[in-house]
């Protein structure tokens, strides 16, 4: 892929806005475009944390397996997210798994080393990637709180909310969430069982607060959902 195709990937993403088109040519001369199959791993535990990744096209879950080997989903990223940004910090080796979702990805990848040069030169980019990690760290102290507080429903009604609220689409009243997660996956992302899931969807669908399929969710009224 030639530099004008890479620039313009790159300038999708929020993140580098603040680069000036030199700056932004430099990284596009840094970066390679990857394409990775469904269901395929980005990086898995233990390997080196030496690249980053932007996620241009596609979806992937971010996670970790229990010591009974139980899968545990920390988030879901959606295209112009960074992730693997732990090397940045001091991270030496992968704690986490990266896996695509149900399809195709395509990324862009840079190495940890290439981007901190580029952030000690911007001092802008160095506060956005600040800002970003600080946000992700919020999101986990949030999810930590609900685990210990808040019962399995009240987690799984809060996730509807906030996916709906980040990346739903207002008909009416109403808001459709398009997805790309199983009802284990919901399980796994809120601390429940896949059982769990079911049940609370099936009563909140009686109620007539949601609607539901395999690739959607219908919110009939966010401020009834409770």
């Amino acid at each position: 892929m030639d530099t004008n195709s890479k620039i313009t990937f790159l300038q999708q993403f929020p993140l580098f806005d603040v680069l000036n088109h030199e700056e932004i040519e430099r990284l596009a001369s840094m970066v390679e475009i990857k394409t990775k199959s469904k269901y395929s791993y980005i990086y898995l535990p233990d390997e080196p944390s030496h690249t980053i990744y932007f996620l241009v096209k596609g979806t992937i879950k971010i996670g970790t397996h229990s010591s009974d080997g139980r899968e545990v989903i920390k988030s879901i990223l959606h295209p112009t997210a960074m992730f693997g940004e732990l090397g940045l910090v001091g991270e030496v080796r992968r704690q986490d798994f990266a896996r695509a979702m149900n399809e195709e990805v395509k990324l862009c990848t840079l190495k940890v080393q290439d981007f901190q040069k580029l952030m000690q030169s911007n001092h802008h980019l160095c506060l956005k990637v600040i800002s970003l990690l600080g946000g992700r760290l919020r999101s986990a102290e949030t999810r930590l709180e609900a685990l210990i507080f808040k019962d399995a429903r009240t987690r799984i009604i809060d996730f509807l909310k906030d996916s709906v609220e980040k990346r739903g689409r207002r008909i009416g009243y109403e808001m459709l969430l398009k997805h790309s997660l199983t009802q284990q996956d919901i399980a796994n992302l809120t601390g429940t069982s896949r059982q769990t899931v079911t049940s609370v969807l099936n009563d909140l669908r009686k109620s007539d607060l949601i609607y539901f399929n395999r690739r959607s969710i219908l919110i009939r009224d966010v401020a009834k959902l409770a």
